[in-house]
């Protein structure tokens, strides 16, 4: 576990906080489409991403979901330690997009950590403010881009985390993932295709030039 600590934040924290991390994180492989927080779940622990992708989503009323980001290899998700230091439920919902490696650490060592070592407390502070950019982001999709631009900025996105012109989504879970309905989904992704950009296949989609 270590050496995988080292891969993933040897870059950012000194081999003393690694060394913490290792002796009282639990290490968790999740396969694709793991369920790792609920919302109102109380959150014990925060994740570590060592490998893979995490989607984060939110639900409205009607149960209805909306990606709010992505978390990557030596990201971890500021809603969740909000969640720890408030002892609150969880408001999001967090999904592996890929089969994923996490550490998961326990709350009671992040303000001890915190005081103790200058690293994690710079990582704290710039995971807060990349989560922020990031819902920034959506917000500003949802309010000033039409669907067809989300849609095509979703299907970049996904094509970058998998590494893979393959996107393996059904029409309904690219909807959910974009708070819209299947019908719009399959009409624009049908629109694409038609403009040469991707090529739909039964249970895939095929980027080949957006």
């Amino acid at each position: 576990m270590i050496q995988e600590l080292k891969t993933s934040f040897g870059q950012i924290f000194e081999n003393e906080l690694l060394n913490d991390i290792a002796q009282v994180g639990t290490f968790k492989e999740v396969p694709m489409g793991f369920k790792l927080i609920e919302i109102g779940d109380f959150i014990r622990f925060m994740p570590l991403l060592l490998d893979g992708v995490i989607k984060i989503l939110r639900e409205d009323s009607e149960g209805d979901e909306l990606l709010l980001y992505y978390l990557e290899q030596g990201d971890t998700c500021s809603m969740t330690m909000a969640c720890c230091l408030q002892d609150s439920q969880s408001e999001i919902r967090a999904i592996a997009e890929t089969d994923a490696k996490l550490i998961m650490v326990p709350v009671r060592k992040m303000e001890e950590w915190t005081s103790k070592y200058r690293s994690w407390r710079n990582f704290v502070f710039e995971s807060y403010h990349t989560r922020l950019n990031e819902l920034l982001h959506t917000v500003d999709s949802i309010a000033f881009m039409n669907m067809d631009q989300r849609l095509v900025e979703y299907l970049k996105e996904k094509s970058r985390l998998n590494q893979s012109n393959t996107i393996k989504n059904t029409h309904q879970e690219i909807a959910y993932d974009l708070h819209s309905s299947r019908v719009v989904v399959s009409r624009l992704l049908k629109k694409l295709e038609l403009m040469g950009k991707i090529v739909l296949h039964r249970n895939s989609i095929e980027i080949k030039n957006l």
